[in-house]
């Protein structure tokens, strides 16, 4: 083939386009199906279409104009921003998108008209979207078709290039035309064809009891009509939808029943119902938990999977979208010069209304909404007075970083103190801990998982014995020394910003001093974690031999996700707590210290503290010293975020 030097020269290689053959997939011998018949029929390819066209659909379609480098402007009244907004009087912008991601996923290619009403007030008029089945890329060139046949009740219709917008995926044999998953899936769908067929002819024609019958040979002789009367009677009582099926067979001239057949059990129906789900998911790229699929979700890797989803899975569909609208519209619109679309991902990927009402306040020192702002939000009227900003006095007056903070309730014996800001905590520590206890349960995970299958190979009929796979003392050892070097750090971190809210120098707080109490508050803290994963071991070892393996990697996979973020917070305020009452003591000041609950949903226990104030020296009525002390019960010390405030006399 010689080379070709210009675009013409290109497209005159082939100038012929090849057929596109009809949108079928063949699921067994005779048996050709359409995407829409197995979009229809395929419970699991409609699962996960509908999950990308909906997902794409509801996020927002913005047209901006780039000002600069660092800056940008929303086009709200843009004749694009307005096309996409409306396509056409019939049709919503939501319907638009979700029609046309769930064509790209069933057929991998989508077709627009651009139709012309005669109110239009752009270059485009409107969109309108065309079903695949019924068009047919015709005419052109092998590179791009020259038009779109479009097939509809009262004949044919072609619709000229220039007039559609026209979306396909990639092909490797053609950049004129798409390929569809469904030709990629047709393996998986085809064995989930014939298992649905296979059950459906089971039970419509199969016995409840799968087996058969043998008639000794000394019986009688069965002449052809008792033959056929026995068996009209067992189809009518004991196969398909009769009244009796499933009832208890009687039988005659000494016959017996033997099992026999394959029972749905053995037929794996479940299992391999759910692979083609995971197939076809993996085929669209989507985490299985966004499916229903939750073997090994909790509900930490679900949030990291929802943010994949967005940023792994429809990330390249956004951009791909994007880039298509901008290429095939923009230059027929008028004042296009710097404007994009971009479908609106941050309001997917922000943290929830709470999260960012914390973030806003702490960030901004202060309220950042008014009562009549927050009105409207909740649906309520507006009230007079409403529109004013108010600032807590303990903002404007009491020097704290945001109205979330809080100072000790004043009291006779408390009024004339000055309080130690919350800021002593060991802040920026919780990423730390949780890297190094995900590294202990990933090496725990690898240890106890080769065990495993060293022992199954030697004690083939044996019970395992927890003790074969699990060396607790090693464990407790080596997180021991984990949570020690941390507890060291983040302890001194919280003492020094206590030390420098109080304006005193560090030269007061010794560390050697802190060296026992951090060793012995570790070493309980790892029993204690230790004594916890091997209880979940063994309990995973007691499960049936088939589901050992599985049980074992549940086990980690909940300490991974969640004992990880719940023991880090935990430790965190534990530290957070013990440096700062260190700190006090290291002055030699006479000083009270109160708890304070900082969680939005506290366990009850911890509410009922909230505000108690005692000596420094002394003990909460809980017996605890500070939050999360390692004296407390493991569900009390869980995941808690209180914290404890220190005062001194004036």
């Amino acid at each position: 083939m010689p080379w070709a030097v210009s675009a013409g020269q290109l497209a005159r290689v082939d100038e012929r386009p090849r057929p596109i053959p009809p949108p079928q997939v063949q699921l067994a011998e005779g048996v050709s199906v359409s995407y829409s018949a197995i979009y229809r029929s395929q419970p699991h390819v409609r699962t996960v279409v509908d999950f990308l066209g909906r997902n794409i659909a509801q996020l927002g379609l913005h047209v901006y104009r780039r000002v600069s480098d660092t800056d940008r402007e929303r086009l709200t009244d843009h004749p694009l921003a307005r096309l996409l907004g409306r396509p056409n009087p019939m049709t919503t912008r939501y319907r638009l998108i979700n029609a046309l991601v769930q064509d790209i996923a069933t057929y991998d290619m989508a077709v627009w008209a651009r139709i012309r009403p005669q109110d239009a007030d752009n270059d485009i008029g409107g969109l309108v979207r065309l079903p695949p089945s019924r068009v047919r890329p015709v005419d052109g060139t092998w590179l791009e078709p020259g038009g779109f046949e479009v097939t509809g009740s009262s004949g044919k219709y072609v619709i000229p290039r220039d007039k559609a917008v026209y979306f396909r995926g990639y092909n490797p044999d053609s950049d004129r035309e798409g390929l569809s998953p469904m030709e990629t899936l047709r393996g998986i769908l085809a064995e989930g064809y014939q298992s649905e067929r296979y059950r459906e002819q089971l039970w419509r024609n199969g016995a409840r009891m799968a087996g058969w019958i043998s008639r000794p040979a000394e019986a009688r002789d069965w002449s052809d009509k008792a033959r056929e009367r026995f068996r009209t009677d067992w189809r009518g009582l004991y196969t398909g939808e009769g009244p009796a099926a499933g009832g208890t067979p009687v039988l005659e001239d000494g016959m017996e029943w033997h099992e026999g057949g394959m029972t749905p059990e053995q037929a794996q129906y479940l299992e391999t119902r759910k692979l083609t789900r995971e197939e076809v998911a993996s085929a669209y790229h989507i985490p299985l938990p966004m499916v229903g699929i939750l073997d090994h979700a909790t509900y930490s890797n679900i949030r990291e999977q929802h943010r994949q989803l967005y940023q792994d899975t429809l990330g390249p569909w956004l951009t791909w979208l994007s880039e298509e609208l901008e290429l095939q519209l923009l230059p027929d619109l008028p004042d296009s010069e710097g404007v994009y679309v971009e479908f609106n991902i941050a309001a997917k990927m922000a943290g929830s209304f709470e999260e960012q009402a914390a973030a806003a306040s702490t960030a901004t020192g202060g309220p950042w909404m008014t009562r009549n702002e927050q009105r409207a939000r909740a649906n309520l009227p507006w009230i007079e007075g409403g529109d004013e900003l108010i600032t807590p006095l303990n903002v404007t007056a009491g020097g704290q970083a945001s109205p979330r903070d809080s100072a000790p309730p004043p009291s006779p014996s408390t009024s004339s103190r000055a309080a130690v800001p919350v800021k002593a905590r060991a802040d920026g520590f919780e990423g730390r801990y949780e890297a190094a206890l995900r590294s202990h349960f990933e090496r725990q995970e690898r240890s106890v998982m080769s065990r495993l299958g060293a022992v199954k190979r030697r004690k083939a009929e044996q019970q395992i014995a927890v003790t074969d796979v699990f060396d607790r003392e090693r464990w407790a050892s080596e997180l021991a020394a984990d949570l020690y070097r941390l507890g060291l750090a983040a302890s001194s971190a919280a003492a020094l910003a206590a030390l420098e809210a109080l304006d005193a120098g560090p030269e007061s707080y010794s560390e050697e001093a802190t060296l026992a109490w951090l060793a012995a508050h570790a070493e309980a803290v790892a029993e204690s974690v230790t004594a916890a994963t091997e209880e979940q071991v063994a309990a995973a070892l007691d499960a049936p031999e088939d589901d050992v393996q599985a049980a074992m990697e549940s086990v980690f996979a909940v300490a991974i996700g969640q004992r990880v973020t719940s023991l880090a917070l935990s430790e965190v305020t534990a530290m957070s707590g013990f440096g700062t009452t260190e700190a006090a003591r290291s002055t030699g000041r006479s000083a009270v210290k109160t708890w304070r609950v900082r969680s939005t949903n506290p366990r009850s226990s911890h509410r009922r503290l909230d505000g108690e104030t005692v000596p420094l020296d002394n003990k909460f009525s809980n017996g605890a010293r500070w939050p999360a002390d390692s004296v407390l019960d493991a569900d009390e010390r869980a995941g808690c975020k209180c914290a404890v405030d220190v005062s001194f006399d004036i």
